[in-house]
């Protein structure tokens, strides 16, 4: 099962990412955090939090062993160009690229399935559900002991009255 992070924008020129990126590919994904904590590059550091936030993808969200996984593929693009203007002279101007870059790293498994865990996304959403239902019941129950008048409404009047006074403007203390 593959799994992605990416991080896009990095302010470092492409060129200088895929220098780190190429030296990790194939390496299992712990190997790989080493490998990334102690080289002396600037785009190490980036590049690490990036294979940790793919490695806890992988371990929250599809219930993968850390163990298992390899980096197979880490995708190193261009980002946006800042461009920016340096005098020169005689009145003359040269144009400067301010380079960022775009950054996929790919996560599989060595063996599939291999000591994987099962994800529980479906309990999360009945919890959800089941809070949202007792709390109907618990507003109707209240509305049929006051009468079918709801208290909520009549404190959220002021309030709103309140708030409209606060973004009044005031000058600074000096």
């Amino acid at each position: 099962m593959k799994v992605h992070a990416s991080l896009k924008n990095l302010r470092i020129a492409p060129r200088k990412v895929r220098l780190v990126s190429h030296t990790i590919v194939g390496l299992s994904a712990n190997a790989a955090l080493i490998q990334l904590s102690k080289q002396l590059k600037r785009s190490s550091d980036p590049m690490l939090d990036l294979l940790k936030s793919a490695i806890a993808n992988a371990k929250n969200n599809f219930g993968l062993d850390e163990n298992n996984l390899y980096v197979a593929q880490v995708c190193v693009g261009d980002g946006l160009r800042m461009k920016r203007f340096e005098p020169r002279a005689f009145g003359r101007s040269m144009p400067i690229l301010k380079r960022s870059t775009n950054v996929k790293v790919i996560l599989e498994e060595r063996e599939e399935g291999k000591n994987r865990t099962e994800v529980n996304k479906k309990s999360e959403i009945v919890t959800i559900k089941d809070a949202a239902a007792t709390e109907e019941i618990v507003v109707k129950e209240e509305k049929k002991k006051t009468g079918g008048v709801d208290d909520r409404k009549k404190e959220a009047k002021p309030k709103a009255a309140l708030r409209s006074v606060k973004k009044v403007f005031q000058r600074k203390a000096s």
